[in-house]
């Protein structure tokens, strides 16, 4: 199926099952009780319930912060990774079909007990003919189809959720299914995971204690993949791989040393890297999985570096520009706010030595500050900064003594070393010199001429009020409130002088104007007290 999502969408007719499946995934969202409210937890508990394939968007919404709320995103992670496997014969047709020719040809033979099942994919051991043990990796059969559906679906669905619970301030639904898809789209189709596992392994092939999984490429389809079987124990496995004398410690750190070389080197990084995609085999650390992987343009590298050494170096203001240059305003900045939001964060996390210092938890921050000052970064980005927290996660687990940021500011202090040129470093402060002290000789004639129109009177001063528009709104506002109370009182005073006037007809036992004016001064009164108490900040 070769449409795209938007042309499903507006093409399809409604058959008989999509109406079961809605009213499904209706039922799943009442019993859930959502016109109540939407947690993290009862989202995860809605995803989980709707089945495998709102399982995977889920564990793919977990890493986009830029599209869902920090602890959306952290609560997300949480979603079971194993489902039911298919039966086996159903895999073997799916191979035969892919390779177009009979499995017994290329396999001697093939496990039928999966080493996994996920959503989009299940994992079988294998033997070529040859004997070489591999992996495959089979796709459902009309994954795709049924995820593309599930996704439309739940767009109508989406609909009805932002007119029930009002959602549409905290979680635009539509715009994140859509972009969700087109993630999906990208994993299910495993000729690009092949080439993710090519250019991860040149990436890592001078460094001998990293590995990856090999591809078959003859036998590599867009649903079907055939890899190298790396016979290895999950990172996490502390005992077991202590048993056999490996040392945690340094297990941690090289893991850590090579996720820092892929960020800040290479731009290319896996962007899923828990303890279930990370195995020790041989000596090695092996990455496997690279169906998700996220790419740093040079821009974003240089921008990358420059934000942590800014963060380590304490500077708030080389750290804001970093910030603004990562991120679009979606409207105007409050720059000095922005300055002390940033002052608040550095503060308190660098006051603690390395040793307590969690970067997670000074991602999650800095993301949340973005959020809050309307910066909109590219998706990639936000998707290292996940992928960082689930690192720093994995090391926990493997390796509670080793401390990602002490790892990366080292890494950071070689690379520059490295990067050092000295020659090139000589010529630019030369030429900054020169257009320093080329400058100063104006300075003198600049200053005779201020002196000369300050003396003449024509000295001007422009001030620019930092956030202007929002004081100039608020001197408005009360402004207003006392023009209206000055009314209110004035219309008190003046039905009270005319109150015991006996030539005018009486209301309610006093003249009529005075009525009409204590009636005017309570409803003035009223409108200011609503005004002052139920103002939105």
């Amino acid at each position: 199926m070769d449409e795209t999502f938007v042309t499903q969408e507006q093409n399809n007719t409604e058959s008989p099952a999509s109406d079961k499946r809605l009213r499904e995934i209706l039922a799943v969202l009442r019993r859930h009780q959502v016109t109540h409210g939407l947690s993290p937890v009862k989202l995860r508990e809605i995803l989980e319930d709707l089945g495998p394939t709102y399982v995977k968007l889920g564990q793919i919404m977990s890493m986009r912060s830029d599209m869902l709320p920090e602890s959306y995103c952290e609560e997300l992670t949480k979603l079971r990774t194993e489902v039911r496997p298919l039966p086996f014969h159903i895999i073997y047709g799916v191979i035969e079909t892919e390779l177009n020719r009979p499995v017994s040809d290329i396999f001697s033979e093939i496990e039928e007990t999966p080493l996994g099942s996920a959503s989009i994919a299940q994992v079988h051991p294998a033997a070529l003919k040859d004997g070489t043990k591999v992996v495959i990796k089979i796709q459902r059969p009309a994954i795709k189809q049924t995820m593309q559906n599930d996704i439309r679906l739940m767009k109508k669905a989406a609909g009805i959720l932002k007119i029930a619970i009002g959602t549409e301030d905290l979680i635009d639904f539509k715009t994140i299914l859509d972009e969700l898809w087109k993630t999906t789209q990208e994993e299910m189709d495993f000729v690009q995971e092949a080439a993710n596992l090519d250019l991860f392994y040149e990436n890592q092939k001078e460094i001998a204690y990293v590995t990856c999984p090999k591809v078959f490429h003859e036998l590599t389809t867009p649903r079907l993949l055939v890899m190298e079987y790396i016979n290895g124990i999950q990172i996490d496995e502390t005992a077991q791989l202590e048993d056999l004398g490996y040392n945690m410690t340094e297990i941690g750190q090289k893991a850590a040393e090579n996720y820092c070389k892929q960020i800040l080197e290479d731009g290319f990084f896996h962007a899923d890297p828990h303890p279930g995609n990370l195995w020790v085999a041989s000596g090695q650390i092996a990455w496997l999985d690279l169906g998700m992987t996220g790419r740093l343009t040079q821009h974003n590298k240089q921008l990358l570096k420059k934000a942590i050494t800014a963060i380590l170096e304490n500077d708030i203001y080389a750290l804001k520009n970093v910030l603004l240059a990562f991120g679009e305003p979606q409207e105007r900045v409050n720059h000095a706010r922005l300055y002390t939001d940033i002052d608040d964060i550095l503060s308190k996390y660098l006051s603690m030595d390395f040793g307590t210092m969690k970067l997670g938890t000074l991602i999650e921050r800095m993301l949340e500050l973005v959020k809050d000052h309307r910066l909109a970064i590219t998706p990639d980005v936000t998707l290292l900064g996940r992928s960082m927290i689930t690192m720093e996660g994995t090391l926990t687990a493997c390796a509670p003594d080793v401390n990602i940021i002490q790892i990366l500011s080292v890494h950071m202090s070689t690379l520059l070393i490295k990067e050092l040129d000295a020659k090139k470093l000589l010529r630019h402060k030369g030429r900054q010199l020169y257009t320093s002290m080329d400058k100063s000789l104006d300075i003198p004639a600049q200053l005779s001429d201020l002196l000369n129109i300050t003396k003449n009177g024509q000295a001007q001063l422009n001030l620019q009020v930092a956030d202007s528009e929002e004081i100039r709104e608020d001197i408005q506002r009360t402004a207003n409130r006392f023009i209206l109370s000055i009314l209110a009182v004035g219309l008190f005073i003046g039905s009270g002088l005319i109150l015991n006037t006996m030539s005018m007809p009486r209301w309610f036992g006093i003249p009529w104007l005075s009525f009409i004016g204590y009636f005017i001064s309570f409803i003035l009164i009223l409108v200011l007290i609503f005004r002052i108490l139920f103002r939105k900040k």
